[in-house]
């Protein structure tokens, strides 16, 4: 009797520890690079929980690029391998060299995580201004999931409110629900209880939400689905593929 007690509780303490929300990070050095800056900029590729700092490994990107101007360009070949806290993450250099918004973009490669029996795939983006022309910052990649911003995704003050669309293969996904999670590198942000480390919000019926964001730094918004297909397990059972549309913003506070 005593054994099937402790199997009871042991379950119900594994169902009361909460899941940690994963995020793919794709965060440039600076996201305006102005005309008297160097065009220079490093961009950081991880697969992490950002708030608490928690890094997974992440295995090299199947797509990873820039468009600009409405032309992509592969940089898959400029990405160097870096261990941070003993995970494999990647960096990447980048001269921006015309003036217009750049879109990087990353799909990276499928993780297995055991402990929600399925792969993911967090379809991401991050935007950078270059050199005053402030265009092109609302175009779409055509990435499988993709969150179109509908607020200009720089120059944002701490506070502001930024909206975008959720879209699955170019439509619109009504009441999609998204992770919110601030980047929290040093720890030196503190959550009082659980809820507040990982935010969730809902898109309205056009596919639209939004979130004002309360400090300084980088946020990540992610609209998680699931895919269509599935792709074979460890144990060589076919499992399903939870996919995110996932875009980095970032804010400055008002001297």
């Amino acid at each position: 009797m005593r054994k099937y007690v402790f199997i009871i509780c042991a379950a119900l303490i594994c169902c009361s520890v909460p899941a940690l929300a994963h995020f793919q990070v794709l965060i440039p050095s600076k996201d305006i690079v102005g005309t008297s800056d160097s065009n220079m900029i490093s961009l950081d590729l991880m697969f992490i929980h950002p708030f608490e700092g928690n890094f997974m490994n992440m295995a090299e990107p199947t797509d990873f690029g820039v468009m600009a101007r409405g032309k992509k360009t592969d940089l898959i070949d400029t990405l160097k391998p870096v261990k941070k806290k003993g995970f494999s993450t990647f960096t990447a250099q980048y001269s921006i060299k015309r003036p217009g918004d750049h879109i990087f973009y990353v799909s990276p490669a499928p993780y297995w995580e055991p402990a929600e029996d399925c792969y993911i795939i967090h379809y991401t983006k991050v935007i950078v201004s270059s050199m005053g022309m402030e265009s092109g910052w609302d175009s779409e990649i055509g990435l499988k999931t993709e969150i179109v911003p509908l607020t200009r995704p720089y120059g944002l003050w701490t506070g502001n409110l930024f909206r975008g669309i959720v879209k699955l293969n170019g439509k619109a996904v009504p009441g999609a629900e998204i992770e919110v999670e601030y980047y929290n590198p040093d720890g030196k942000v503190k959550s009082p209880a659980d809820p507040f480390i990982t935010q969730v919000i809902k898109a309205d019926g056009q596919g639209v939400f939004a979130y004002a964001m309360p400090k300084a730094g980088w946020w990540a918004f992610a609209a998680l689905s699931e895919d269509d297909k599935t792709m074979k397990g460890p144990d060589g059972k076919e499992k399903s593929i939870e996919i995110g549309a996932v875009i980095w913003v970032h804010t400055v506070d008002m001297d």
